[in-house]
């Protein structure tokens, strides 16, 4: 067997983790999670859940990946037994429809570069231009273009392929987002959009938590890459020296910042314009801001600038869901990367086809990958760690760290219980939500199209 690959810098490790949680969950999802769920009451129980279940959960799949280096279907094959040798499954399940709408969604942030340049954002047409964009024929050929540019970045492996890529795209990402929050600093309506962004009212969260609550999850482990076996995979290609708890903390704190950011450049612009941030929903980027975007001087330049941001973000984090999929036809199967990397790619165009011919599929696809399957793994595997292996996961937490003493205990005890806990709520009230869609929107939608 070949040897496997490993990392071949810790700034590199720690770009390509960063990258994988900053992408569209960052700068396309959690403006409009924001707009939808009243603005600042989103904003402080997102990082709640960053803080409280979000960095406790990265240390539990780091643990994971690194005693096993395996995937996440051979590293539960190794240090599980029974029905819990199957939980990897619902992480590479997770990345494979997870990637298959994610390239559709950022095969869009294309076409939106594309009309920045050519000037043609418009104010009066942005819903149009949105249904255009978003699905036919273009958006399956842009998908299929976003799609082959991940498999030939995954193609060329860990150090040559997605590390040398990350070392580009994260600082760029980081660079160009707070030039952006920096203008939009500038722009009149300003104040009006921090207040908005960053003052929470207690009683809107008090009357919408069972809302907000979900939401704020589903969002915290989507742009923290949990449950879809990113970090599990990243981690089994680290050495036994990494201090995985300060590399766990750096991650969370540059995604967070990003997404932070974003709020800070999509707020101001849509205050600016006179535009209701919560009034497009997924679409938000898209519509009210490209349309806020025509209102501004040089707005086709700025969009263009903040779509390609969009893009290459896009791009950071696809590779490394590719990568997850990947690692287990590698590991468990023993295929060459480079035709495994191909035949996935090519299966997740295939599965994400529907999406990018009508936005309902993007809907059905998020709701079933992203609200359950990422927190059903998440709660899976903390219960497995905290409750079956976790002399193992004292173990290995306090590899490369000096004198990790009750801390790791600590940690131990706060994933058994308030994780767990908190875990199980958010599954049953994510479950109920996306119960309701396929009750209403979706059986709506079968009902007028088959």
């Amino acid at each position: 067997m070949a040897q496997r690959e490993s990392w071949a810098t810790r700034t590199g490790f720690i770009l390509a983790a960063v990258g994988s949680a900053v992408g569209l969950g960052n700068i396309w999802r959690f403006p409009y999670q924001v707009g939808e769920q009243g603005g600042a009451a989103f904003l402080i129980i997102y990082l709640l859940l960053i803080i409280g279940v979000g960095f406790p959960v990265i240390l539990v799949e780091f643990v994971v990946g690194r005693h096993t280096e395996r995937n996440p279907v051979g590293a539960l094959k190794r240090i599980g037994s029974g029905a819990w040798t199957k939980i990897g499954w619902v992480f590479v399940t997770a990345g494979f429809v997870i990637l298959s709408y994610y390239s559709v969604v950022a095969g869009w942030t294309l076409r939106y570069v594309l009309i920045g340049l050519q000037g043609d954002y418009s104010a009066d047409a942005a819903p149009a231009q949105f249904g255009q964009a978003a699905s036919g024929l273009d958006a399956v050929f842009l998908h299929a273009l976003f799609m082959a540019a991940v498999i030939v970045i995954v193609a060329f492996g860990i150090e040559r392929g997605i590390e040398l890529s990350v070392k580009f795209m994260v600082p760029a990402i980081i660079i160009i987002s707070v030039g952006l929050a920096a203008y939009a600093f500038t722009l009149e309506g300003a104040g009006e959009a921090y207040a908005y962004y960053l003052t929470p009212e207690i009683s809107t969260i008090a009357e919408n938590w069972t809302t907000i609550l979900p939401a704020a999850a589903a969002q915290a482990f989507f742009t923290l890459s949990l449950g879809m076996g990113v970090m599990i995979t990243y981690a089994s290609y680290l050495g036994e020296d990494r201090n995985m708890a300060s590399d766990a903390g750096i991650i969370a704190t540059l995604d967070t910042f990003i997404a932070f950011t974003a709020g800070l450049i999509a707020f101001p612009i849509l205050f600016a314009a006179g535009i209701e941030p919560g009034a497009s929903g997924p679409a938000l980027i898209f519509v009210s801001l490209a349309a806020a975007f025509a209102e501004l001087p040089l707005g086709g330049i700025l969009g263009a600038v903040f779509f390609a941001t969009v893009a290459i973000a896009a791009l950071s984090s696809a590779i490394s869901i590719m990568e997850v999929v990947v690692a287990y036809l590698i590991d468990e199967h023993g295929i060459s990367r480079v035709p495994a990397t191909a035949a996935l790619g090519v299966a997740m165009f295939l599965v994400g086809v529907p999406a990018a011919l009508d936005l309902i599929f993007v809907s059905l696809y998020d709701g079933f990958a992203n609200s359950i399957l990422l927190m059903l793994g998440g709660l899976l595997l903390s219960v497995f760690v905290g409750w079956v292996v976790p002399d193992l996961a004292i173990d290995e937490i306090g590899k490369g760290i000096r004198n990790v003493g009750s801390l790791g205990r600590a940690w131990l005890w706060f994933v058994r219980v308030p994780v767990v806990l908190a875990l199980i709520v958010l599954v049953a009230l994510n479950a109920l939500d996306y119960w309701s869609f396929l009750t209403g929107g979706f059986a709506e939608w079968l009902s007028t199209n088959l």
